[in-house]
């Protein structure tokens, strides 16, 4: 497969690892319009085409796929462009910025043909598909109660370094720079992440947005820091199971953590992942009385990467698709309205 990567920012490094790591893919070229990041990520991956447009490089043609790592604005108009193209595309999430949109894309690709899944990362922790067999085989019965979390702390932290004079960062905090804020940005994976691990589809959601005050004026330079850093959402689930959903960058200590609980009527799991490792755990049978918790071993997965890879081999697209990652922004749409 030749792939093409779109954008040559901070997450096309992670695409051009973990791709170029794959014996049947081959990187062919990459588009950016900045011409110095453009060359610098190019001699980095050892890539042979580089183009400052995605008109210049559909004209050249000479690829199979698209690894669209543009910023979340640009995702629909790119990948509808490399779908009229007849290539496939892998999207960074989120699928689109809205439901409409991200529903044109779906459309887009089931017409044309061509493969169209997203990068919905967290799907390469192997203890998430193990927490969803678990669910399925009834482990831990019929789930009544589900708790998760995505907690990251860069507003507080300088762990990643100082979002206040880095665009990297700003970006994500100014509506007028294409950011739906954190629900926006981690919103889709903790949202994926609770209904892939519990097996459960959510039916309803309410949600509170807040956005705190980050500097004088909430502004810096160019950027107004309106876009929301915290929500608390609730759920309902397909099965009748209520939820609890929260996300900060407020997080003091946890750099970037995700958490997924789950109670049945017959135990219950728990998953953490965060930058001191990940972790299985299950309470059921006799360990029910006096709340013990055993870890569990997880097998490895496919990652996302090579489930696409996989899915251009055999024509038949594979998840997370297009589809899954629509679901989920119609429910964004919904939580960043119900506000």
């Amino acid at each position: 497969m030749r792939l093409l990567i779109l954008g040559t920012g901070s997450m096309a490094h992670n695409h051009a690892m973990h791709f170029g790591a794959i014996k049947e893919v081959t990187i062919v070229a990459a588009v950016d319009p900045n011409l110095i990041r453009l060359q610098a990520f190019g001699l980095t991956h050892s890539i042979p085409r580089l183009f400052n447009t995605l008109e210049e490089a559909i004209a050249w043609g000479e690829f199979d796929a698209v690894a669209n790592a543009t910023p979340d604005a640009s995702h629909c108009v790119t990948t509808l462009q490399a779908l009229d193209a007849d290539k496939h595309v892998f999207c960074e999430k989120p699928l689109a910025t809205n439901y409409t949109d991200a529903l044109a894309m779906v459309t887009a690709a089931q017409q044309s043909g061509k493969i169209g899944m997203v990068n919905l990362s967290y799907r390469n922790i192997a203890e998430l598909s193990l927490a969803r067999d678990m669910i399925r085989a009834s482990v831990i019965g019929t789930p009544h109660h589900v708790e998760a979390s995505y907690l990251q702390s860069w507003l507080v932290s300088k762990h990643w370094g100082d979002w206040r004079n880095d665009p990297a960062w700003l970006w994500r905090l100014s509506t007028k720079h294409g950011s739906n804020g954190v629900l926006g940005d981690v919103g889709i994976h903790i949202l994926d992440f609770v209904t892939f691990g519990s097996d459960l589809d959510i039916d309803a959601i309410s949600c509170r947005l807040k956005t705190f005050d980050k500097a004088s004026e909430n502004r810096i330079e160019g950027y107004e820091l309106d876009a929301n850093d915290s929500f608390v959402m609730t759920t309902s689930f397909s099965n009748g199971a209520l939820g609890v959903v929260h996300a900060s960058r407020w997080a003091t200590g946890r750099i970037n953590e995700l958490k997924l609980c789950v109670y049945g009527d017959k135990g219950g799991l728990e998953l953490r992942h965060w930058h001191q490792g990940t972790s299985l755990a299950i309470c059921t049978g006799a360990d029910v009385d006096d709340g013990n918790w055993q870890q569990v071993e997880a097998p490895a997965v496919r990652t996302t990467y090579q489930c696409f890879v996989d899915a251009v081999m055999k024509g038949d697209t594979q998840e997370p698709s297009f589809e899954q990652a629509a679901k989920i922004q119609r429910l964004l749409d919904i939580a960043m309205s119900s506000m």
